[in-house]
């Protein structure tokens, strides 16, 4: 999610376990444990760019690390508080801002390892976008109103907030996923596997990806009080050996493709404008076409110790904005 959800979050976690004294200590300790474990990304090389995806929700985003992680964060702000808590109430406070950042991650579509270093599983509950106002606006103003009036009941609303948005997020999810199968059904196949993904900020509109005879198939739907099919398109489903036969299998650049497949799940395909570009097809601005947001471009003449080059645009035209808000409306 992004840093103010994450930072809101963590907040009225602590706000909902302090008392009204402590309301506005309790605010901001619990906004840097939040923000804490996103620190990984500062772990990325400059000859390396894949190292990033590694790390990036990996160890810092893990259970096992949720009281290392906000003991740390204690640890420098104690330092700061240390006239006004205790620092066993320093780390509390920490704790429950730390705790809530990993969990909301992994409700996300991106992947989280929750269970490092015990598996490299990466956890997408898929019932939230990585952003989405009506999710953080309220949580905001219920935190603010808890600092104001130095309460923690207006915390706790906002944590029942949290909670009640992302069970209707799997709900729409699982409505969603319904309405894949129909598709696939309507067409005839038999998908090997099936996700539904929120479009950006809402519940509403969904991205629809599935996978049959190496093909993959990407439709929206919108899961209102009635159901919306957007039909979109097909991509062959990468196969190395078939799309990159002069690709050395002991090069770096084949590495690379194993951990960018990792990192997508292998939701991989060869970009149709780029041959040369491989595309993470999960995700895209509009939900019922594949307009990869990220990729990674090889080399037929790169050394064999040289890196694959990483690519992302997020860019959304006039047009797109249009098509997606009339999709959402409609």
């Amino acid at each position: 999610m992004d840093p103010v959800t994450q930072s809101a979050l963590g907040s009225s976690l602590a706000q909902s376990r302090s008392s009204s004294e402590k309301i506005w200590p309790a605010t901001i300790l619990g906004c840097l444990g939040g923000l804490a474990p996103d620190l990984d990304i500062m772990i990325f090389s400059r000859t390396d760019p894949l190292l990033f995806l590694e790390y990036h929700r990996q160890f810092t985003h893990s259970l096992l690390f949720i009281p290392v992680g906000a003991f740390i964060v204690a640890l420098f702000s104690q330092w700061f508080f240390r006239n006004h808590l205790s620092f066993k109430e320093t780390y509390v406070f920490c704790f429950l801002g730390y705790l809530t950042h990993g969990l909301l991650d992994a409700c996300t579509t991106y992947g989280t390892l929750l269970l490092w270093p015990f598996s490299y599983h990466r956890f997408a509950w898929n019932n939230i976008s990585i952003m989405d106002p009506l999710f953080t606006i309220p949580i905001l103003g219920l935190i603010f109103l808890s600092a104001k009036r130095k309460t923690s009941l207006f915390g706790r609303i906002a944590i029942a907030w949290a909670l009640t948005y992302l069970t209707i997020g799997l709900i729409q999810r699982d409505r969603a996923i319904e309405a894949g199968h129909n598709i696939a059904s309507s067409r005839g196949h038999q998908p090997t596997r099936l996700e539904a993904k929120p479009s950006f900020g809402n519940l509403v509109l969904w991205k629809i990806v599935y996978q049959t005879e190496g093909f993959f198939y990407v439709d929206a739907v919108r899961m209102g009080t009635q159901e919306t099919i957007y039909s979109g398109t097909r991509i062959e489903k990468l196969d190395v050996r078939k799309h990159f036969p002069w690709l050395n299998t002991d090069s770096q650049q084949f590495k690379d493709i194993e951990r960018f497949r990792w990192f997508s799940n292998d939701y991989l395909a060869v970009d149709k404008v780029s041959p040369k570009k491989i595309i993470d097809i999960r995700y895209s601005m509009i939900p019922n076409e594949i307009d990869p947001m990220w990729g990674i471009v090889l080399s037929d003449h790169a050394d064999p110790a040289e890196h694959v080059r990483w690519t992302a645009s997020r860019e959304l035209s006039k047009s797109d904005r249009r098509k997606f808000w009339a999709m959402l409306l409609n």
